[in-house]
């Protein structure tokens, strides 16, 4: 099989590539830039493009596919000569499907908690010695790729994400993978630039469950009072329904257990409300693969959490200092809720990046208000030159301020932000006082290190 990819070095596209090659197909592909790591592990590969641009003369008519990645424009060179050739065009989540449409599909949707739940139940598989395909949205511990594909593996776990599938095709990519096992973790609103209105967005997540396979199985939090709206209203009765709440559980001495039926308790790795219910769902869908759940307790104990998911950068007797994906409100509230709850005699740092699109947008600044309450000391950052980027007007850091209420202080600048951590931090050590950091962003608010910044401040 040959396959080129259209925009080769995104995230996501590279590790598809990788994935094939790895697989045994004829790989190539073109970009217009390719940054680390996707140029190294590309090049490492052997399938780093000569030269960066766009070539429509590498599309040939011997093609078996071309695969779209959302950076390509729709006038893109390359593809309009694969339309000219009448070649198979892939969107990324199109060719997923194909490579898995014979394979049991576990699905994992949601505004939240994706990544998480999907790292768990291959987690688990891996322990289990149950061969898996997949696609995760984060470097996991212990794998060395976020996709696979292979000819043997009987069973694909696939992240479902709700964003546009490609330049041509306006679906939100988990529409296309008709799974078998469907999972929704929460729902809040999200991605404002195509899903204009709540109801809108809440809609994909409606056509998501009448998608599932016939004879299928929906696992859904009814901790989320969304998702057991849009669940429950489904009239489906060729699908088994499977609600989930949080589990029983203690927190000591800064380590989660949680407890069967019988009373008896297994230590985790992790903690928080949020992760105990993601653990719930990978726990449900590993049951439909036959998984016990004593097999399951003894597994998840090992389970260190997805990169950049409460990931502990550093830490000592006294304090710690975290990083997370947490941008929306329900992530940025479930995140400090966490640590609060682990830490409860802490002082607590929360510093958060307005990086997307939608945090960036006034209209739905709104959506924050009293999401870092439970933290002591409370940071916002964000960078003017990222709403330049995403052509958004500018924002004062006075709407900002008054859109999170309560006491925030709002930096634009993150050097001056790392210093007000720095300062902050050393006056709870002058005061003896134990604490914890949280920083908080889809992004890295721009190019913090953050190995040097937890040995300057733990």
């Amino acid at each position: 099989m040959k396959v080129h990819f259209i925009a080769i070095g995104g995230s996501a596209m590279h590790n598809l590539a990788l994935a094939l090659h790895e697989k045994g197909y004829t790989v190539t592909g073109s970009d217009d830039e390719i940054f680390d790591p996707a140029r190294t592990r590309l090049a490492k590969a052997g399938i780093l493009p000569p030269d960066e641009g766009w070539h429509p003369e590498r599309i040939t008519p011997d093609l078996d596919a071309v695969v779209l990645g959302m950076h390509a424009r729709i006038d893109n060179p390359e593809l309009l000569r694969a339309q000219e050739l009448g070649l198979k065009i892939y969107s990324y989540p199109e060719y997923l499907y194909e490579q898995s449409k014979d394979k049991l599909r576990i699905v994992v949707g949601g505004s939240h908690g994706k990544t998480t739940t999907t790292a768990m139940i291959l987690h688990v598989l891996r322990e289990a010695g149950i061969e898996a395909d997949y696609m995760v949205g984060a470097q996991l511990e212990g794998f060395n790729v976020m996709v696979r594909l292979t000819h043997t593996a009987k069973v694909m776990v696939i992240e479902g994400d709700e964003y546009l599938t490609s330049p041509i095709d306006r679906r939100p990519k988990f529409h296309l993978y008709h799974p078998n096992v469907a999972i929704i973790t929460g729902i809040e609103w999200d991605h404002i630039n195509v899903f204009p209105t709540f109801d809108i967005y809440k809609e994909q997540f409606a056509k998501y469950i009448d998608l599932i396979e016939e004879g299928g199985t929906l696992i859904y939090c009814d901790d989320d009072p969304v998702v057991h709206d849009v669940a429950t209203a489904n009239r489906r009765n060729d699908i088994a329904k499977l609600p989930y709440d949080i589990p029983q559980y203690t927190v000591r001495n800064g380590i989660t257990y949680i407890a069967d039926n019988e009373g008896h308790e297994t230590p985790l790795r992790i903690f928080g409300r949020h992760n105990l219910l993601n653990l719930t769902a990978a726990r449900l869908a590993c049951r439909e693969l036959g998984i016990s759940d004593q097999t399951f307790d003894q597994a998840i104990a090992t389970f260190g959490g997805a990169s950049k998911r409460l990931e502990l950068v550093k830490a000592n007797a006294n304090s710690a200092m975290y990083k997370d994906f947490a941008h929306a409100p329900s992530k940025l509230r479930a995140t400090i809720a966490a640590v609060r709850e682990q830490y409860p005699d802490r002082r607590l740092v929360a510093c958060m990046e307005l990086h997307t699109f939608s945090s960036l947008t006034k209209e739905f600044l709104q959506q924050y208000r009293g999401t870092m309450d439970q933290a002591d000391i409370r940071f916002v950052y964000f960078s003017q030159h990222a709403l330049q980027l995403k052509k958004l007007p500018p924002l004062d850091p006075e709407e900002v301020r008054k859109a999170f209420g309560g006491n925030i202080e709002v930096f634009t600048d993150s050097k001056q932000m790392i210093e007000a951590v720095k300062q902050t931090c050393s006056q709870f050590k002058i005061q003896n006082s134990e604490f914890s950091v949280l920083m908080m962003s889809s992004g890295n608010f721009d190019g913090i290190d953050f190995s040097q910044l937890a040995d300057q401040i733990i």
